[in-house]
């Protein structure tokens, strides 16, 4: 192939890179991450978008985010480091774990962020020696029964509390700078995020009544869903009911988001090569040398479902995909249409930047897949970058 552009959802380019890079890979496509943030953009017009590294912290991600003038969701001090390297605006960077040591405050504080997010007493307690210089966002729990990911089990205050935690704020003398949420991830509709952008602009309103603090941001966070195995909504459908919503926010108030798997999710595919093969029970095995324990990781920590196919054509039979691991539970996929595979052969996962090499491990000494990172710039011809 002589071409510069990398399509790496094309069999002639997955072949390619296998052959320099060897087997197991994560191409990520910065082109598709650049397009989605595009995409999301129109969806939410007028709507900060921060992108969260916590889905897939990758330099070359980080980098396209930053290219496009977006900003950054950190969560902990290694997200803030990696911030730091890649020359990110700290201004332009927000630090959103609800709980954090006082480490991580400093840490954040050292390298220019300042704002944070809180959700209880305590954790609102321990800015009072950093009032001069950190501004909270307090994060209000909104739980959807519907998402895949409950992201408001762990985080959030209730709705009823959220007043009484701005005025310890404000007895503290903590600029309290707004609200946020996160309804979870995968959301089924934006119902969810309807309600809590109106509770929160109630509640908004009610703090800046009492003169609790500027009151100018409302963080919506993410959730935005993406392709699977089924389909979901056009993001654009999605989005129409909180465009709605956002209208009754007042001017002032910028209107924030979090997008992590809607930008990386889509921007990656996970390639791996059989091991070898057995036939079991009357069905064909076929071990890869990726699994659970690698980049198939969001199957067991983000109830993952991902396509997947093989470079092989022929007559399907129902088959069954493992992981190279010793361990039972490293089965990738059961029954899923195959063609007799051989040692070697390539099998491709789709829709796999997301909660996947972010959250693999190398267990039994298997390593994580090598990064490969394509089109991060018009004409790139794609290079190899292993953290």
């Amino acid at each position: 192939m002589t071409a510069s552009w990398i399509d790496p959802f094309e069999d002639a380019h997955i072949e390619r890179l296998v052959a320099q890079y060897g087997s197991p890979l994560l191409i990520v496509d910065c082109q598709r991450a650049r397009a989605q943030y595009k995409k999301l953009a129109k969806a939410l017009p007028g709507v900060d978008l921060h992108y969260a590294l916590k889905p897939l912290p990758h330099p070359a991600i980080v980098r396209t985010m930053l290219s496009l003038g977006g900003w950054l969701d950190l969560a902990t001090t290694g997200e803030v480091q990696l911030a730091q390297r890649l020359g990110a605006d700290p201004r332009r960077c927000i630090h959103t774990h609800p709980i954090k040591r006082d480490q991580d405050i400093r840490n954040a504080l050292a390298a220019g962020v300042t704002v944070f997010v809180a959700d209880n007493p305590d954790e609102v307690r321990k800015f009072r020696r950093y009032r001069d210089k950190a501004e909270l966002l307090l994060r209000v729990s909104f739980r959807s029964p519907g998402v895949v990911s409950d992201l408001s089990r762990k985080f959030g205050c209730e709705p009823q509390d959220a007043l009484e935690l701005a005025r310890l704020a404000a007895s503290l003398g903590v600029k309290l700078r707004g609200l946020s949420f996160h309804v979870g991830s995968q959301a089924p509709d934006a119902g969810m995020h309807v309600q809590a952008i109106e509770v929160c602009t109630a509640l908004l309103a009610a703090a800046r009544r009492e003169k609790l603090g500027p009151l100018d941001t409302l963080d919506i966070g993410g959730g935005f869903p993406i392709d699977y195995v089924e389909a979901v909504a056009d993001i654009g459908r999605f989005c129409a009911p909180i465009r709605k919503a956002l209208k009754a926010v007042p001017k002032r108030v910028r209107v924030i988001a979090e997008p992590g798997r809607f930008i990386s999710g889509p921007s990656a595919v996970a390639v791996s090569r059989v091991m070898g093969r057995a036939q079991r029970g009357g069905a064909w095995w076929y071990y890869l040398d990726d699994g659970v324990y690698g980049s198939y990781s969001g199957q067991v920590f983000d109830h993952g479902r991902y396509p997947v196919r093989s470079l092989r054509k022929g007559p399907m039979q129902p088959s069954v995909l493992a992981g190279p691991t010793c361990d039972s539970i490293d089965v990738v996929a059961e029954g899923v249409p195959m063609p007799r595979l051989r040692e070697g052969d390539i099998v491709v996962g789709a829709a796999m930047g997301a909660y996947t090499w972010a959250s693999a491990s190398e267990f039994n000494f298997f390593p994580k897949a090598t990064v490969v990172s394509v089109n991060e710039t018009p004409g790139d011809k794609g290079s190899v970058l292993e953290l």
